[in-house]
């Protein structure tokens, strides 16, 4: 197969701007495919397409757009026209049998409409609004029990014409209807829910590029082809975007990056940044809104060919930055590759490379980093800074769908590890280190309420993952009370500071055996005796469901050989259950002994906490 041909069929259909050019690269796939210049991904992924429309060539559009841009294969059921309430709730359909992993509902939006008149009291509207808006979230709750799937839902693209004029703004009104149905439709969608946000798609590329009326009563197509086109590339990236890990660390170039100039040559006042000019003024906007990033838990570094006490002065001296150097989890200025320098970031912040995104404005410093660290993700920004927040937003990537409280604190919790680090650092005994640091762990069962952090840590943990089985937030929730998957977290905190909840374990009952399911910890922790108190909580565990045997399996991935011998370290014996590189290891309870730590354990349960030293 001709290497070059994926990437360059990659990068075509990232530029495509036309519906035409995307259907040519479609067909340009399918041969390449039959001649063997290219390769179907080897993730596969079970989708069911229902709508109020004519789904082809939607179907197309977007299994070219996975398989090329989000490297998944797209193997499709796909429903009749219109037909979608019957498909979804008549558990004997063929949607049902086909066993998807993910549902794309695209509603008819000819239905969402008041059907009442501008004279109807705003009550009588909302009232309509959310029964719509429900009837929807009822079947996304419908194809949840049905077949277990995430589900994506598309929302309603606002009509453009001017009529009813200023009476547009009256709730009763085919533009004010839709939003407002819309918003209860984001307000609502449960946590296997994702939208396909088909309002914001037309909104920017132009409500009245997004309507061609002949192409619906010719052939039922929902929307002009230019939004079909970015409504199938947008239900793409959600699909590829299911289960993936988000990128955690922005690492910025400094010189034109984030100020005009060059700091060696041109000195503190000769760097353009602040108000003074229209170029500084941008790079400040720039700045404040990676600091905005900071404030949803993405770390920033700095990676920069440039003396370090050069480089650091625009932040401690210069009165217009908005960025300090208590913004950076990582600061490198030396005149190493930069390359080299994003693994030694990575190191530093115990993440990996793929966790990176790197920002320059330089195209050659871009290539380099792709060359030589491909895991890295790349951002060029170009030569104007006032386009430079608008380059990074579009990236996408760091979109989120939460927000929790340890993605807010994030910024502090490394600097808290630093301060850690030097206090090891300076000490030889290590109990009388891990003494010294007064560990608090609160071992509680899964709740509603830490769902999406428990559903990011399993996305994001690969090193210490003994199985990197992924699992959705709706699939935690589902956790919650079931008793037969005994389940816990761990948080942890010192006198340092709060780690935040840093540790999972998901178990399953098979009579007298507790299966380990998952287990997964933060890196952060690592030697800290928290695999120690794990352990001894998963045995209590087991005690009080009766269990005589625990098992635990370690299956290799290429990020998690750390953990490879954690089981015969903590005591378990290997099974004769092996199957290829997959090992199984055997625990019997009444042969363990609690491990002593120097942490202190907190339980949580039923609201109720109970402690041991």
């Amino acid at each position: 197969m001709d290497a070059s041909f994926p990437e360059v069929l990659m990068t075509m259909t990232a530029s495509a701007k036309s519906f035409a050019e995307v259907l040519r690269l479609c067909t340009l796939r399918k041969k390449a495919l039959a001649k063997g210049f290219w390769k179907k991904p080897s993730k596969v992924v079970r989708v069911a397409f229902v709508g109020g429309a004519s789904l082809r060539p939607l179907v197309d559009l977007i299994e070219h757009f996975a398989a090329v841009g989000g490297h998944i294969h797209c193997d499709f059921w796909v429903g009749d026209f219109d037909n979608y309430h019957a498909e979804i709730l008549n558990l004997d359909s063929g949607l049902y049998g086909f066993k998807p992993d993910v549902v794309m509902i695209l509603p008819s939006e000819r239905r969402c409409v008041f059907g009442g008149s501008l004279a109807n009291s705003r009550v009588e509207v909302e009232v309509e609004g959310r029964r719509q808006a429900n009837e929807l979230i009822g079947l996304c709750r419908a194809v949840r029990e049905g077949a277990e799937a995430e589900v994506i839902v598309g929302n309603y693209r606002l009509p453009p014409s001017f009529d009813p004029g200023p009476m547009r703004s009256h709730l009763g009104s085919d533009y004010s209807f839709r939003k407002f149905v819309n918003g209860e439709i984001a307000a609502l969608l449960p946590a296997y829910g994702h939208t396909c946000d088909i309002e914001f798609l037309s909104n920017r590329l132009g409500n009245l590029l997004g309507v061609d009326e002949r192409m619906w009563f010719e052939s039922k197509q929902p929307f002009a082809a230019t939004l079909l086109m970015e409504v199938a590339r947008e239900f793409a990236f959600v699909v590829s975007r299911l289960g993936a890990p988000s990128k955690k660390v922005a690492v910025l170039d400094l010189d034109n990056t984030l100020w005009g100039g060059v700091i060696g040559d041109d000195g503190l006042e000769g760097i353009e940044i602040g108000t003074t000019s229209p170029r500084g003024e941008a790079f400040k906007a720039f700045q404040s809104y990676l600091l905005e990033l900071s404030g949803r838990g993405i770390l920033l570094a700095a990676c920069s060919k440039n003396d370090h006490g050069k480089a650091i002065e625009p932040f401690e001296m210069h009165p217009e930055m908005v960025l300090r150097l208590k913004d950076f989890a990582s600061f490198k200025a030396n005149w190493s590759p930069k390359s080299d320098n994003m693994r030694q970031i990575a190191s530093d912040l115990n993440v990996g490379l793929d966790s990176l995104v790197f920002i320059d404005d330089n195209p050659a410093e871009i290539n380099i980093v792709q060359q030589f660290v491909p895991e890295v993700a790349t951002v060029w920004v170009g030569e104007d800074p006032s386009s430079f927040v608008q380059t990074l937003k579009d990236s996408r990537h760091f979109e989120m769908r939460t927000l929790t409280h340890e993605d807010v604190i994030r910024g502090e919790q490394y600097k808290r590890e630093a301060e850690r680090q030097v206090l090891l650092e300076n000490t030889t005994d290590m109990d009388a280190y891990l003494r010294s640091l007064e560990m608090v762990a609160v071992v509680e069962p899964f709740t509603m309420l830490n769902s999406p952090r428990i559903a990011q840590l399993i996305a994001k943990s690969n090193q210490f993952n003994l199985t990197t089985r992924r699992r959705s937030e709706a699939e935690t929730q589902d956790l919650v009370n079931d008793s037969g998957h005994p389940a816990f977290t761990v948080r942890l905190s010192d006198r340092f500071g709060d780690h935040g909840l840093i540790a999972i374990v998901i178990g399953a009952l098979n009579g007298k055996t507790l299966q380990i399911d998952t287990w997964l910890m933060s890196c952060r922790v690592l030697k800290r005796q928290v695999e120690n108190e794990v352990l001894n909580e998963i045995v209590r565990l087991a005690k009080l469901n009766e269990c005589e045997l625990i098992l635990g399996r370690y299956i290799p991935s290429h990020k998690n050989s750390m953990v490879k011998e954690l089981y015969p370290s903590l005591g378990f014996q290997v099974t004769a259950g092996a199957v290829g590189e997959v090992q199984e290891y055997e625990l019997v309870v009444d042969s363990y002994s609690s491990t002593g730590t120097n942490i202190k354990v907190v339980r949580e349960i039923c609201g109720s906490r109970t402690s041991n030293s």
